[in-house]
């Protein structure tokens, strides 16, 4: 019992550090999920999006090991498809460790539900879906999946309108950036609670221009990239490298 409420409490404490304070019903609706579901934020089994919680594809498919789900099938409903419109949808079946259960979901994508960072890719993001609804079917977990979310279909502008109002993404993040990269960098800044203008600031020392609207698609292309990475690996680095980039304020300098 001892050793799993210190799991509960290093699993708060590592939101706290992701998302900072996020208010009492919140970190309570996180401790209940992480208390009946052995979801863990460190692994990337959860995410703070938009004020609400969903779960993550890697985070399901951990529940579905730590539950010795037996298998997971998938195939593709030609009767509800259309290639030539590039709209899929499949049906996926979760079964149980004895397989004497199974669990049905269905999932379906075309590009006027995907974002436009992964258009194309809309055959995967179908049966991911499926799989991801027959897996919360199968454990009740009542929270909807990072991969199911209709705001990540939005247009580039939408994605930024519909940000949180705390500052981190009140206004475009990036200028002229190409709506695809934009895209990617506002989810970069929103999911790992990062600060719009120092992120500006360090993209544009990245690229070595004065602004990030100044710099070419592969540097901002491999500023992203390297922004994911450090985010992922250690958040607390990249925040403190941010802050390197904080303006003195007025009473400082005087």
């Amino acid at each position: 019992m001892q050793r799993r409420g210190n799991r509960v409490r290093a699993e708060m404490n590592a939101a706290r550090r992701m998302w900072g304070s996020l208010g009492g019903e919140t970190m309570k609706e996180l401790r209940s999920l992480i208390e009946q579901h052995n979801l863990s934020i460190s692994h990337g089994d959860v995410l703070f999006l938009a004020n609400h919680w969903y779960v993550t594809h890697s985070g399901l498919l951990r529940c579905a090991h730590r539950h010795r789900c037996s298998g997971i099938k998938t195939a593709l409903e030609p009767r509800f498809s259309d290639p030539a419109a590039n709209r899929w949808v499949f049906r996926a079946i979760v079964y149980s460790s004895n397989r004497l259960k199974s669990f049905v979901g269905y999932g379906d994508a075309d590009p006027t539900n995907v974002s436009l960072m992964v258009r194309g890719a809309e055959l995967r993001i179908a049966e991911t879906r499926a799989v991801n609804r027959a897996l919360r079917k199968a454990y009740g977990i009542g929270l909807c999946s990072v991969e199911e979310l209709g705001a990540y279909s939005s247009t580039p502008t939408a994605s930024v309108t519909q940000a949180p109002s705390n500052g981190h993404l009140s206004s475009n993040p990036s200028g002229n950036v190409q709506p695809r990269l934009r895209d990617q960098l506002c989810l970069l800044i929103r999911q790992y609670n990062l600060d719009v203008n120092l992120v500006k600031a360090y993209a544009a020392d990245f690229c070595g221009t004065q602004t990030l609207s100044g710099a070419s698609r592969e540097l901002v292309e491999s500023f992203i990239s390297h922004l994911a990475v450090a985010a992922r690996e250690n958040r607390s680095a990249l925040v403190c490298k941010l802050n390197s980039y904080a303006q003195p304020s007025v009473e400082a300098k005087s």
